[in-house]
């Protein structure tokens, strides 16, 4: 589907700009036409290689169109795009992993309510990254490694509850119970949302 959505794009972009050269080889002519002759030999030497350029750039960006084959540009571009998507994911979770580091080495206070409510907008955040990489896993991923990735996915998210679950427990009953569950969680979905865009963007 993106592949013909890709190239009936490259086709409009194509027969733009056939068209516009076709204008252009026009526009040039009835300048030409236009232009007084002059009987100065320099000013005529000008124009002629002024015509000659025009001429030469003319058939530069024909040759440009039909050096460009359809299947190498969008080869090309397949393959960017795939590199740049997970440069683009790299680079978010950086900046979200910075992010969360910064709230949490500047809470409004020390208190167990300020530092459950950094954990929360952590929590947010973090859940939000991770089912935006699911969601393009989705839909770059072939059907078969998906399926696997879902039963991947499922597994994990047990492994994470339970990890938290356990993490809380040394503070049963306290006040800290509930913020150790959330921190060991966004840890965990941090670190699976690095894993899913280095293992599986390509």
């Amino acid at each position: 589907m993106k592949r013909h959505f890709l190239l009936g794009i490259l086709a409009a972009v194509l027969l733009l700009l056939a068209a516009c050269s076709s204008t252009t080889n026009e526009s040039t002519v009835k300048q030409t036409e236009d232009q007084p002759t002059s009987t100065n030999p320099s000013e005529k030497s000008d124009q002629s290689d002024s015509k000659e350029n025009d001429s030469n750039m003319d058939n530069s960006n024909v040759k440009i169109v039909e050096d460009n084959g359809q299947s190498e540009n969008v080869h090309t571009s397949n393959e960017e795009e795939s590199v740049d998507l997970k440069e683009e994911y790299l680079n978010k979770l950086n900046e979200t992993k910075k992010k969360v580091e910064e709230m949490r080495e500047n809470p409004m206070d020390e208190t167990t309510f300020a530092l459950k409510k950094i954990e929360g907008d952590a929590f947010d955040i973090l859940d939000g990254m991770l089912n935006e990489i699911y969601g393009v896993l989705e839909e770059t991923l072939p059907t078969e490694e998906m399926e696997q990735l879902r039963i991947e996915q499922r597994e994990w998210l047990d492994y994470r509850d339970n990890t938290a679950k356990e993490a809380s427990l040394q503070y049963k009953g306290g006040t800290m119970e509930q913020y150790e569950y959330v921190r060991v969680e966004n840890n965990l979905t941090q670190e699976r949302c690095f894993e899913l865009v280095e293992n599986y963007m390509k």
